[in-house]
């Protein structure tokens, strides 16, 4: 894969790339897999680029004149958005729009990493990128928000759809099993709820390839496979032989501010009919991860 991406950076010869949110999880890979692949990164964090204010985001765009612009900068908190929903529909809708517009004004190619959250969770069957949307909590409105405008004010984008992210940087579900392990003989795990498990480095190489084409459009990008937090979790404790007594619970024995899907499997429909490389499966990207962080013997 590798080799491939390098090849289609000579061919385009498209070299400056500015990442939105590199600070967080997926923004901090992003800046490292990126540069490793011979790109001119500008990563920018919430305190040197204020989205929500369109005259900072247009200045900081125009100075910088990126070929690609990965906005991966978002309001993440799930429970706290059903409190302030004003202040993550300012950062996941106005931001995206700031930042869609100043993408559009320089001709830079537009990336938007959205979430398997702007589905209901009442399938049965995979979500394909065309299967109807209907998000039950904020969090997931106001990103779907920001797809529509990027669909409204953006002429050259890439939407990625992805779900249960988990890398070296910031917090995630992996980490916080591994650390509850260190402290706890026996954890309760949620049992129903279904959804894709994707390592973030995986999740990058997969969206330099795409930033590479014009096949413009709406992509979901996890690991392939599917399978609970119970199922993660048990995955992850076999993988480092911790000693843990799994118990498997439903949502509502954890009641959350938010609703969550019960059921976001991501069908990648539009990896394969636009010849894209197959994912990674996600048992296989826990192993990956797990030698990264130094877990596995």
């Amino acid at each position: 894969m590798v080799e491939k991406i390098n090849s289609l950076r000579r061919e385009n010869a498209i070299s400056k790339v500015l990442i939105t949110g590199a600070n967080g999880q997926l923004g901090s890979d992003l800046n490292h897999v990126l540069s490793r692949s011979g790109y001119e990164v500008v990563g920018m964090g919430k305190t040197e680029l204020d989205i929500t204010n369109q005259d900072n985001i247009k200045s900081a765009v125009f100075s910088i004149k990126p070929d690609i612009i990965i906005h991966s900068a978002a309001y993440t908190k799930v429970d706290q958005a059903e409190l302030e929903p004003d202040f993550a529909y300012l950062i996941n809708a106005v931001g995206t729009r700031n930042t869609a517009i100043a993408a559009e004004k320089i001709g830079a190619k537009f990336i938007y990493i959205s979430t398997d959250y702007v589905f209901d969770g009442k399938a049965q069957t995979p979500y394909h990128e065309y299967s109807p949307v209907s998000p039950i909590n904020v969090y997931g409105s106001s990103k779907l928000a920001g797809e529509m405008m990027v669909r409204d004010f953006h002429s050259k984008f890439f939407i990625v759809r992805t779900s249960w992210l988990f890398g070296k940087y910031g917090h995630n579900f992996v980490k916080t099993m591994l650390k509850l392990s260190k402290e706890k003989e026996h954890i309760a795990v949620v049992n129903d709820q279904i959804g894709c498990p994707t390592y973030t480095v995986d999740l990058c190489k997969c969206i330099i390839q795409l930033m590479e084409t014009d096949k413009y459009g709406i992509y979901h990008v996890s690991n392939t496979g599917s399978c609970s937090w119970f199922e993660f979790a048990r995955e992850v404790f076999e993988q480092t032989n911790r000693p843990i007594t799994l118990t498997p619970c439903t949502t509502e024995e954890f009641p959350r501010q938010a609703k969550r899907p019960k059921y976001s499997v991501l069908d990648h429909m539009g990896l394969r009919i636009n010849n894209f490389d197959a994912m990674p499966h996600w048992k296989d990207a826990v192993t990956r991860f797990l030698i990264q962080m130094n877990e596995v013997n």
